[in-house]
């Protein structure tokens, strides 16, 4: 397996793990379009302050993540903190430690930048996804709440 940034000949897969992203999610919020679409891809591959990482087996790209450095709101510690997101794995190909290798370059980059903490967001239904999640040594804690009107 080969993790390397993500470049613009990869966008035509990035878009379809969105997809594939947006479709598991669907049935946890049923405030989400029809069409809809989660990431602005041309600024996540040029932003300085993002790093987007694919997993590559047999040169063909199985998985994908970013970390983001996004300011903090000015009650917490920390001025920064790093957004994890697009965290996608092949079917195929799941069970085989990409997640976890995107993840463990993710944090190498987090760390290289100072960044004491990362944060994301997931579904309190989609246990699969929870599950990888406190698997990688994230821990619940927020819970958003939302009520339909």
């Amino acid at each position: 397996m080969k993790i390397r940034e993500a470049c613009e000949k990869d966008l035509k897969v990035l878009l379809e793990f969105e997809q594939e992203i947006i479709k598991t999610e669907k049935p946890f919020d049923n405030s989400l379009k029809n069409e809809t679409y989660y990431y602005n891809f041309s600024q996540l591959l040029s932003s300085p302050k993002t790093k987007v990482l694919v997993a590559e087996i047999e040169n063909e790209v199985v998985g994908s993540g970013y970390a983001e450095i996004r300011k903090a709101d000015h009650f917490l510690k920390h001025n920064e903190f790093a957004y994890l997101g697009l965290m996608y794995v092949k079917p195929a190909h799941r069970g085989k430690g990409v997640n976890q290798a995107i993840l463990q370059a993710l944090k190498k980059w987090i760390i290289e930048k100072e960044i004491t903490e990362i944060r994301l967001l997931v579904y309190d239904e989609n246990s699969h996804a929870k599950n990888a999640y406190i698997k990688a040594g994230f821990k619940a804690h927020v819970l958003e709440m939302r009520m339909d009107i």
